[in-house]
């Protein structure tokens, strides 16, 4: 039985983006989305588990109908999906009344509940959200019931109020595989055995590092899955070290050169660290349009020589102030505050 796993799609959503891509992006979700589906009928997979947040938020019909029309091209793949924190099932959801193509089989029950699939061998269990939050860890009881020799659970949480997973218990369920969605990091509890698929494509900036699918296979051998990068872009934090001989300018050449470098298709968050000097300001807003940026922090400070500066100023306010930090760490928050302390001090000089 040969299975994709997706999770955290976020169908709707509007993603962090830098101004190259900013209108973009959000069609990228669905772009993405539909390369899996491909891949489904390319591959022929028996099933595609879709372990929540298949939306961002509650579906509108038209969404949920574009969706189904995909699912429906299958000629192979059945789907089991689950609704998950984002998309979880309201009282007015539309999740409540739309009807599915016949390959399609949600779980949208709130108590834990599976289908059977003789055909394959294989059970897949699994419920789903109906607030937007569930702080119970419900998958701790949890347990497969020998009904087929292949029991899949879907499973989405993962934190203090979206169903707290402890490994252990998980590791004693009895399933053959764990398909787990809300952590948007590609990541495995289990080795093979319970694996966090990721988002199929980030959409905070925050959510650095390669995305996609995990793509499985369970013999009588045993169970292999391998996890395969699909996202059209990822978004990288990137670290630029600056010199008391840089400029603005010359910090944007170094910028245009580490995009080139990492690829154009990318999205970045940049921050300037090391010493500059002291009578130049980067200008953040003008550096973040080198590239597809959509954030500059200078977190550089001052080439200062604070022994030369006290010696001078030694029986002056400014003397004081650097006296009174004499003892703090170099990168500390006191450091920092040692230095805009100077600033302000040698500006009211001016």
């Amino acid at each position: 039985m040969r299975f994709i796993h997706i999770a955290d799609v976020h169908l709707g959503a509007s993603p962090d983006a830098g101004p190259l891509y900013s209108r973009e992006r959000a069609g990228e979700l669905w772009d993405t989305f539909r390369r899996v589906i491909s891949v489904c009928e390319r591959e022929r997979a028996d099933l595609l588990l879709i372990a929540g947040d298949l939306f961002h938020r509650q579906p509108l019909v038209q969404e949920l109908k574009e969706v189904n029309f995909l699912f429906s091209e299958l000629s192979h793949t059945k789907v089991v999906l689950i609704a998950g924190n984002h998309d979880y099932i309201r009282p007015d959801s539309y999740y409540r009344t739309f009807e599915w193509a016949d390959n399609v089989f949600p779980l949208f029950g709130e108590e834990m509940e599976y289908i059977d699939f003789p055909e394959l061998k294989t059970a897949v269990y699994g419920f789903s959200y109906h607030s937007r939050e569930m702080a119970d860890p419900v998958y701790d009881r949890a347990k497969a019931c020998g009904i087929e020799p292949c029991e899949i659970l879907l499973a989405h949480g993962g934190d203090e109020k979206h169903i707290p997973i402890d490994r252990r218990k998980l590791a004693g369920s009895g399933f053959t595989y764990i398909a787990l969605g809300h952590i948007h990091k590609p990541q495995a509890l289990i080795r093979d055995r319970a694996v966090y698929a990721g988002a199929l494509e980030p959409t905070d900036k925050n959510d650095t590092g390669p995305h996609g699918y995990v793509r499985g296979e369970a013999t009588e051998a045993g169970l292999r899955t391998w996890w395969i990068p699909c996202a059209l872009r990822e978004y990288i934090h990137m670290e630029i070290p600056v010199s008391q001989y840089d400029t603005t300018g010359s910090v944007g050449k170094r910028i245009e050169k580490e995009i080139n470098r990492f690829g154009n298709e990318n999205i970045y968050k940049l921050e300037l660290t090391g010493k500059r000097d002291p009578d130049v300001e980067f200008d953040t807003e003008w550096l973040a349009g080198r590239g597809n940026v959509t954030e500059v922090i200078d977190n550089s400070s001052p080439a200062y020589d604070f022994e030369a500066l006290y010696r001078e100023n030694e029986h002056t306010v400014l003397g004081r102030y650097i006296r009174r930090f004499s003892e703090c760490r170099e990168g500390s928050l006191e450091y920092q505050a040692l230095c805009e302390g100077v600033d302000a001090l040698l500006e009211s000089r001016r």
